[in-house]
């Protein structure tokens, strides 16, 4: 696989990884915490996300198309959403989490056929 495409997946794993605990880690740990440390803690969480999403989609911007990019992280956010409802937030597995990947396993196809 090409080299540039393998740094942008990864980057963008590690930052959904981040902007999945910045958007939901609270309702789990802070849920019974004063609003504004919750959103100060996510806005901390966010910022490594930041240092994770703006270079990989710098590093895949000139193989990938930004319809990629954005295909490609929409995927990989379902695949880490789907463990951290399942593992961290203890919600269970759903069919529904099948039929949404599946769904976007045909937008990967069809933005990325050519």
């Amino acid at each position: 696989m090409n080299p540039v495409i393998c740094k942008t997946v990864l980057l963008l794993i590690l930052s959904n990884i981040f902007m999945t605990f910045a958007w939901y880690g609270h309702l789990r740990n802070l849920s019974s915490k004063p609003l504004i440390l919750a959103i100060l803690c996510s806005w901390g969480i966010a910022f490594f996300e930041y240092l994770a999403q703006v270079p990989a989609n710098r590093i895949g911007h000139g193989t990938l198309s930004l319809a990629q990019l954005k295909i490609i992280q929409e995927t990989i956010t379902l695949s880490v959403f789907i463990p951290f409802t399942i593992f961290y937030m203890n919600e269970g597995l759903k069919w529904d989490y099948l039929w949404a990947g599946l769904c976007l396993a045909g937008a990967v196809y069809f933005i990325f056929r050519s």
